[in-house]
């Protein structure tokens, strides 16, 4: 422990340090959207104790003059379920990221208790919290046969999995009603698991059936579950996908602002980048991957006829001449691949990149194990009107990154840094109060993180200290 050492009355005393942490002369930014101020920040016991001009000291001191002092940023949409394995977390940590959400798109963990202890037993390097997720609880109730509505008995049981997990500190539900099996469920189900999660103060977070041409279908889905569960509803990563779908986000929001007005509580979520990511598997019809039987369909010349057919007809829908919007990001099978659009893989691969060629090649690596890909459809002035609104808040929909392993979305890595460099720096769209707001105490509140997300005397000492000037060249 760093001392000091001073005489009184000729006798030598010892005077411990007053804080663990004093971070000194810092523009301090505190999360709620009010005015930055210059201040110290005590920190002892891992909370906040003292803040203004302090006298004190640290057993660690950090000069924060010239740089920003503002609450750990808390990710509420990520996909870092393996955090157990890899609990450093590096890519959160180094763009500001202290608190991650999991269990997002209708994917979790299921035994939330276990998980947590697991993670208790570990050095993580960030808080996390999770949500469960529905389309874990459907699979492990209802097996491989989705394609139909739950028995009273297995909604029931379903109904037990989301009251354990809540009662073991999930923050809420979450549905991925693009994804198996959450496509298939009806929204009868969705608002009978939504009301178990309702009666902990949960939240819904739904990635929603459709971000494209039936989006407003969509959110009136979300809004009849918030409204029948009597839950807060949270919609993840807002966007107009594909090109037929652009110069419409002032309609989004106005439909979300009607929402709002009747009474029920509803936010979301965003990633600052104008691609989105997820499996090629979405580029194939759900009922061709119903049930495990892939495979199967694939090797029957009808099925195989039908299923080539659909997605030529869902290009055409998109407008689209080819998949050169879609990149390969992981893929196991073949890693020579990863970091080609499908057009210039199937020229690779297959020697041809026709259209036939093409959908060949996406079939082939769904029955080899499947990839990851990044999908380019999203436009950047749609993009800017979503991050405007003053209840977007920031997400980056990543998992947790290993270093020069496949070609990932940058999202994992930037997320938090774009928004303050691109968007409040270099183009002036959000204030710097207003952008940190949005990736602290909105968060926090949304997804009731208590005492986080803003600094202020006995919140937790989450903290993170940034230069607001871009790095000088290297000479």
């Amino acid at each position: 422990m760093r001392c000091l050492l001073f005489l009184v009355c000729g006798v030598l005393c010892v005077r411990a340090a007053e804080f663990d942490l004093l971070i000194k002369g810092g523009r301090v930014v505190d999360g709620t959207g009010n005015p930055a101020f210059f201040a110290d920040v005590g920190v002892k016991n891992g909370k906040i104790v003292a803040l203004g001009k302090l006298s004190g000291t640290g057993e660690r001191e950090v000069d924060a003059k010239g740089k920003v002092v503002c609450p750990g940023f808390i990710d509420v949409h990520t996909h870092a379920e393996e955090v157990d394995e890899l609990p450093r977390a590096e890519n959160f940590v180094r763009m500001g990221v202290t608190t991650i959400v999991l269990g997002n798109c209708g994917s979790s963990v299921l035994d939330v208790g276990a998980f947590f202890k697991r993670l208790e037993a570990t050095n993580i390097s960030v808080n996390v919290a999770t949500l469960v997720g529905h389309g874990s609880v459907r699979s492990k109730i209802m097996g491989g046969s989705f394609m139909r509505p739950p028995t009273e008995d297995e909604l029931a049981r379903m109904r037990k999995l989301v009251e354990q997990g809540m009662k073991d500190g999930a923050v809420g539900l979450s549905t991925g009603l693009i994804y198996l099996p959450g496509t298939f469920a009806k929204t009868e189900e969705i608002i009978e698991l939504a009301k178990v999660a309702s009666q902990f103060d949960g939240v819904y977070a739904s990635h929603m059936r459709s971000e494209g041409e039936e989006i407003y279908d969509a959110l009136n889905e979300v809004f009849r579950i918030a409204r029948e569960a009597r839950i807060r509803a949270e919609i993840s990563h807002i966007k107009l996908s594909g090109k037929q779908n652009w110069g419409q986000p002032d309609k989004v929001l106005e439909a979300i602002e009607r929402a709002r007005a009747e009474g029920l509580d509803i936010t979301h979520d965003q990633y600052t980048y104008t691609a989105s990511s997820t499996g090629i598997s979405q580029l194939v019809p759900e009922h061709a991957r119903e049930g495990g039987k892939f495979k199967e369909r694939l090797g029957d010349p009808a099925q195989k006829q039908k299923i080539v057919a659909e997605m030529k007809e869902k290009l055409r829908r998109g407008k689209r001449d080819d998949y050169s919007y879609v990149m390969i990001a992981e893929y196991k099978a073949d890693r020579s691949l990863n970091g080609l659009n499908v057009v210039e893989a199937a020229r690779r691969k297959r020697g041809s990149d026709s259209v036939d060629e093409q959908i060949e090649l996406i079939l082939e690596m769904q029955a080899n194990g499947g990839a990851s890909g990044v999908f380019h459809g999203i436009n950047e002035d749609d993009l800017r009107v979503f991050l405007k609104h003053p209840n977007t808040m920031f997400a980056s929909d990543s998992g947790i990154r290993q270093w020069k392993q496949g070609v990932p979305h940058p999202r994992g890595y930037g997320n938090n840094a774009r928004v303050l460099a691109r968007y409040v720096r270099e183009l002036g769209v959000l204030r710097l109060e207003d952008a940190v707001r949005r990736m602290t105490s909105l968060p926090a509140s949304v997804f009731r993180l208590g005492d986080r997300g803003v600094v202020r005397e006995g919140a937790w000492a989450d903290l993170v200290v940034f230069h607001p000037a871009p790095p000088l060249p290297h000479r």
